[in-house]
This record gives C-alpha cells, sequence and structure tokens, in this order.
C-alpha cells in the first residue's frame, strides 16, 4: 500500500481575505488620534504663540498702566483703569511726529528701492545671458550668510567720509542692496516656464517690457512677500540709524524710543516707553495685514501651468 498522501489545508476565502485587508486608519476622534495630533500640533503651535504674543500682550497692557502698577511687587495683569495718559506723554515728551516722518521716509524709499533692485537683479541672473553670471549668484550668497553687523564700520567711515551722518539719505543708502529678495525672485523665476516670454519676444519685445509686462504680474505674490520682508526690516531697523544719527531731527521712531526710556529717570517712564513701543508697531501690523495673503503663496508658488 502507498503512503498517505499530507492533507492540503486550503484557506477559505474569507480568512484570505482578513489576511490581505489592508490595515484601517485610526479614527479621527480616537484617544490615539486625539493624543498624537495633540502632541504633534496643537500644543506646540499653542507654546510657540504664547511665547510670541505674551511679551506684546505685557506691553500692550502696560501701556494704560500707572507707574505705581508696573513697578510693584505685586503682580497686575489688567490695569485699573483704562486711560491713554502714557501715549499723549510719549508722543509730547519726545517729536513724535518727526521721528514718524523720518521712519516713513526711510522705509518707503529703502523699501521701494531695495524692491525694485532685487527685481531687476534677479531677471538678470535668471533671463539675461552675461559671464561670470554664476559668479556673481555664488556673491550675493555670500553676502546672505555674512552678519550686517560685519559691515557697520566699514559703512560708518564711508558714510560719514561723504558727509551723510545725521542725514536721511546716509540711514538709507548703505542697505539698498538685498541678497535675500534677489534670491528669493532668482528662485521663483526659475520655476516660470521659458514659454511665457516666446511670444513677447517673437513680437520683438525687449527685456524691459517682458519684466514689466510679462514676468512682474505673475510673480506678484514673490515680490509682495520681499516687500513685506523689506518694509519690516527697514521700519524695525534700530543698530545703523542709532550709529549714524546723534540728532532728534533725523533720528527714526526704534532709536526715538531711547529718548523716551532716558526722560524719565525712575519707573514712571515705563509706561510711556511701553506706549511708545506700541505706536511703533501698530503701522507695521497694519501693513503685515494688507500684505499677509501673499506670504504662504509667496514662499510656495510654483510654476505657471495652464
Amino acid at each position: 500500500m502507498s503512503a498517505p498522501s499530507p492533507a492540503v489545508v486550503v484557506d477559505s476565502p474569507q480568512e484570505t481575505m482578513q489576511e490581505k485587508a489592508p490595515h484601517e486608519p485610526p479614527r479621527p476622534f480616537s484617544k490615539a488620534n486625539l493624543i498624537r495630533t495633540m502632541a504633534t500640533g496643537y500644543v506646540p503651535l499653542i507654546i510657540a504663540t504664547l511665547v510670541v504674543f505674551l511679551p506684546l500682550m505685557w506691553m500692550l497692557l502696560s501701556s494704560f498702566k500707572q507707574p505705581g502698577e508696573i513697578v510693584t511687587t505685586d503682580l497686575r495683569i489688567l490695569p485699573e483703569s483704562v486711560n491713554l495718559e502714557n501715549y499723549a506723554a510719549a508722543m509730547t515728551t519726545v517729536p513724535f511726529a518727526q521721528f514718524f516722518a523720518n521712519s516713513l521716509i526711510v522705509t518707503v524709499v529703502g523699501a521701494s528701492v531695495k524692491v525694485i533692485l532685487a527685481i531687476l537683479t534677479a531677471y538678470a541672473l535668471v533671463f539675461v545671458r552675461f559671464p561670470f553670471k554664476n559668479v556673481i549668484f555664488v556673491l550675493i550668497l555670500v553676502a546672505l550668510m555674512v552678519p550686517a553687523q560685519v559691515s557697520i564700520l566699514p559703512n560708518y567711515i564711508l558714510i560719514a567720509g561723504m558727509g551723510g551722518k545725521n542725514t536721511l539719505w546716509g540711514i538709507i543708502l548703505p542697505g539698498l542692496g538685498t541678497a535675500f529678495g534677489t534670491f528669493l525672485l532668482r528662485q521663483h523665476f526659475l520655476t516660470l516656464p521659458p514659454s511665457i516670454l516666446e511670444a513677447a519676444e517673437i513680437d520683438g519685445a525687449g527685456h524691459w517690457r517682458r519684466l514689466w509686462q510679462i514676468i512682474v504680474p505673475v510673480s506678484v505674490p514673490s515680490i509682495a512677500t520681499v516687500a513685506l520682508v523689506t518694509v519690516v526690516s527697514e521700519w524695525n531697523d534700530y543698530i545703523w540709524p542709532l550709529i549714524i544719527t546723534d540728532r532728534p531731527e533725523t533720528m527714526t521712531l526704534p532709536v526715538g524710543l531711547t529718548l523716551l526710556q532716558n526722560s524719565e529717570g525712575n519707573g514712571a517712564g515705563w509706561g510711556i516707553l511701553m506706549a511708545g513701543a506700541v505706536l511703533v508697531i501698530v503701522p507695521i501690523l497694519l501693513v503685515f495685514a494688507a500684505l499677509q495673503r501673499y506670504i504662504v503663496a509667496g514662499l510656495t508658488q510654483g510654476s505657471v501651468t495652464g
């Protein structure tokens, strides 16, 4: 007799389907998913928001407080009464209107020239053929990595030798080149398809017309991002205006705050100083609110499709 053949076990279709079934994703409101979302999403976001928001909130609340409510061992978060005495004192103790006008001129002129130079430089690096183009771009990257404090002494010697001390053009001139804006716009221009310029080139359009009628309109989000970053840096610049100016007639708002601090030798000046800081921040917050919708679009904008 021959040996009995081994039994063959055949899996049922139901068991086979269960083994091959893909792993089901966790339910949105399951305990594990909620814990993971809180630990990796909401908790870091809340902590980062509080780190940025709490000092600003303390500054705003302190601008409405009396001196005894700020310099005290009894911590008081909310002011006893809302009054605008500190704001009135901040605008009358120092020539606040002059500081604001100086900051406005420096910001508008400096930011406008910076953005225009960034657009022209980025366009040339992408769409114009000339020798050593890559070398120039590497030098721009090097300038982006070098801290601005390194050039303070050479800039001071140059501007002071040209008679630019205590002048608005002396504040504006050293910072007209923007490596960040040139780099960001160049990277964006590289994503634009060459086909958008071919028709204009066939029609005989030159570089100037191609730049302002084709490239700039499709690059508004990236240009707005560069403009916003430039405006914020120009408005908040403190070190260079502090070094190149020592007269109230040419001081900007951040530098003028030091006069508010020096006007009161005791704790009475803290509320006035906080009110002055709020007045400095409000204009830039308004600009940010107007342009913030372009930030994400400008930093993540890819190629143009159609």
